[in-house]
Parts: C-alpha cells; structure tokens; sequence
C-alpha cells in the first residue's frame, strides 16, 4: 500500500489516535456553500449579513494556505514563498519560528482568503511552507508518531515515581526530533524538574513539559458540538476571549450554566461570537 494512502488510512499523519477531525467531505460542502453564497462578508465574523465586499478592508493577497499540525503549531495559516501549487489533504513541511514541522494542507485558494478576511487577519507574520512532503517525510513523521505513543508508559511511569498530579493529553516530536513535547493538564502548578530531566536521559532529547487549560484540551483532541459542527476551538479559534455570564445575559440568553457550558465544561466561546 502507498504510504501516503496508510497513513490517511490509519489518521496517524497527525500526532494522534485520539484526535477528531470533521471528515473532509463535510468540510468541503461546507466550504463551497460559502464560496457559491458569499463573495466576501461585510461584517467581521459574520457568515450571514450580505455578500458584498467592505471596501474600507484590504485583502490579503499573499499566498496563503491553511494547515493542520500538532506540537505548537496546531491549527494555523501558512505563508508558501515558493511557486509549487498545493492542494487540499497534502502533505508539508513548515518552519515554525525555529522548529520544522509535518503538516497537512486543509484549505487552499479563495476561502482562505475569506476566512482570513472574516477573522480580520492581514499581513501578520506567519509559519512558511518551506516544500512539500517527500517519501521519506512521511516515514520519518510515521516513525515519529510510534515513538511518540511509545514513550507514554514511561511518561507515566516517571509520573508515578514522582508522585505527581498529571493527566497525560498528548505526545509530540518535533519533526526534526529536536524536542519531545509532553501536554498535560493539572489542578494546579507541578514542579517537574526532577521528571524532565529522568526523561531527558531517557529519550536523549530535549524535553518541554506543556501544561494544558480545558479549552486547550478540548482544542486539541477535538469533537463535535451540541450545535452539530466541529468545535470552535478545533477548526478556527486562534486564541482564547474570557468568556463571563454577563455576555450570556445580555442577549438574554437563559442563565443555566449547563445548557451554556460547551464540552470543556466551560462556558461556550460562541457566546461571544454576537458581542463581536
């Protein structure tokens, strides 16, 4: 089997196995319903208030494509200097301040171009494309990954030596095996300075212990809503508002913090989304 075709296959090409992802049909019907309905918004934010193009706003005219990675560089828009074509569902490698990391292609073109737009986002600083995934990328990544999904029992292990309040989220290599990445979340401030360094002597390596929020959970394994589409966080929230009670009731919104806690059990970033 072509190795590109396993590793779609077996959803490992990003990280790991407990990530969700909105199957790639549905993200494309969705994308067209907003290409063959708006030209471009004239409120920021809003998918629905007209299809005409706010003059007083410049568009972005790099060439930009949208990616999804694990690590640091998550969900992200990538600036691509060279002049290959990419297309949707391939495979990259990105320059990430000073880190090289595998991606994979989400969104290319117009709607990029939109969804910038909406997000009120032009001219940032941002990750470069430095090429396209070789045969030998693909590999390395894979073996990443295993190596990565190996290393969690003598995470925990560590952990329990040390008898420390860790729950263990995910396990990243940086692609040029420069750093291993271990997220976890907690109930409150952990000293692991004994535990980085047993697994740094462990995986000869450097190590970065990360510690996750909730939201920053829920962001990275992913999921559906209770509305039905992807998670906010997942498939377009670059950063995190405070979100208060006080947002919900001035819409009116009914007080019932379990109808407005999203999945996080936190209160839903959404609720904002009619303030902006």
């Amino acid at each position: 089997m072509d190795l590109k075709a396993n590793l779609d296959n077996n959803k490992i090409q990003m990280d790991t196995d407990s990530h969700f992802t909105v199957p790639a049909s549905l993200q494309k019907q969705y994308n067209n319903y907003i290409l063959e309905n708006l030209v471009l918004n004239n409120k920021e934010g809003c998918l629905h208030c007209g299809n005409e193009i706010d003059s007083s706003k410049l568009l972005d005219n790099r060439k930009i494509v949208e990616v999804e990675s694990f690590g640091l560089l998550g969900h992200d828009f990538c600036l691509c200097n060279s002049d290959f074509i990419l297309t949707e569902d391939e495979y990259v490698i990105v320059k990430f301040n000073e880190a090289i990391e595998f991606a994979k292609v989400k969104n290319v073109g117009k709607i990029v171009k939109i969804r910038r737009y909406i997000m009120g986002l032009n001219g940032e600083e941002l990750p470069v494309v430095l090429r396209q995934a070789t045969e030998e990328d693909l590999i390395q990544n894979e073996t990443n990954f295993k190596n990565a999904s190996n290393a969690r029992p003598t995470f925990e292990q560590f952990v329990k030596e040390e008898n420390l309040n860790m729950k263990l989220v995910n396990i990243h290599y940086q692609f040029d095996r420069k750093k291993l990445f271990f997220f976890y979340t907690s109930d409150g401030r952990v000293d692991f300075r004994s535990l980085a360094k047993k697994l740094a002597g462990a995986f000869k390596t450097r190590i970065e212990l990360r510690q996750m929020g909730v939201r920053d959970e829920a962001k990275l394994i992913g999921g559906v809503g209770y509305c039905g589409r992807e998670f906010c966080c997942t498939s377009f929230i670059h950063n995190f508002k405070r979100i208060t009670t006080e947002i919900a009731s001035e819409q009116n919104i009914s007080s019932n913090l379990s109808k407005l806690s999203g999945p996080c059990g936190k209160l839903k970033c959404c609720l904002a989304f009619e303030l902006d």
